[in-house]
């Protein structure tokens, strides 16, 4: 009977889903109870773990379901062997302000320059304020959406990838896009506009743009919609893998 208190306090703890709570509750209160501090501040201090926690298992889960091939940090960055990129822009768009107003940002530039672990800081940055994030290569995403539409649920795909407040699109340019992959690619960017934010990196600047969606009719739309609000980060310099294998080279 004496252990009746302590197995419905743990039953009633699961049922409100405060997991901290229950596995941090007994050590807590002998640390309260060594240190004389006074049961609101117990309360508090438990509140606290599970709150901590719980954001910590919330960033666990939109990092995961943002599908990122790695997790990296814009602290990871090494900005000084890419001094063409505006560090001070970059850091003020980690605040995520941008993705409230709606906002994109595009990373142009040759490749190995870090677009991509740009995008991944950003994203993660998003995905610690609490924000749905996806990331995707472009050539992914059309081969998506083309199976989407062939399988007639390209409406549900349409609507999942509107739910991002910041979609994640990387590699665009890589590869050149048939007219219909084109279409359905420049269909997500136009349902995106002014509703969700959107990052987008590329090799190729702006007016090669056209080899990659195939009309100009099409990319002069596109780049109408993508740059009325955004954030442009110029990353032209050496490949850092190209760098990385002379130094290995060298060594």
């Amino acid at each position: 009977m004496t252990d009746t208190p302590q197995l419905l306090l743990s039953h009633h703890l699961k049922a409100l889903r405060l997991p901290t709570f229950l596995r941090e509750y007994d050590k807590v209160a002998r640390q309260c109870s060594t240190e004389g501090v006074d049961h609101p501040r117990y309360l508090l201090r438990l509140a606290e773990l599970e709150l901590i926690d719980r954001e910590r298992r919330m960033v666990e889960r939109r990092i995961k379901a943002a599908k990122f091939p790695a997790v990296k940090s814009l602290d990871s960055f090494d900005f000084k062997a890419m001094p063409s990129l505006n560090k001070m822009l970059v850091m003020e768009l980690a605040r995520c302000d941008y993705i409230t107003r709606n906002e994109n940002i595009i990373a142009v530039g040759n490749s190995g320059t870090g677009k991509t672990h740009i995008g991944l800081g950003l994203g993660l940055a998003a995905c610690q304020k609490g924000l749905a994030v996806g990331f995707i290569t472009a050539s992914a995403l059309v081969h998506e959406l083309l199976e989407a539409r062939d399988e007639k649920r390209l409406i549900r795909l349409q609507k999942q990838l509107a739910k991002y407040r910041l979609l994640i699109i990387d590699e665009l340019g890589y590869v050149p896009l048939s007219p219909t992959g084109a279409e359905l690619l420049f269909e997500v960017f136009s349902q995106r506009y002014e509703r969700g934010s959107t990052i987008v990196t590329s090799n190729l600047p702006f007016d090669e743009w056209t080899s990659t969606f195939g009309s100009e009719r099409l990319t002069g739309a596109l780049l109408d919609r993508l740059t009325h609000h955004v954030h442009i980060l110029e990353m032209n310099g050496e490949s850092y893998r190209l760098r990385q294998s002379r130094q290995s080279g060298k060594a």
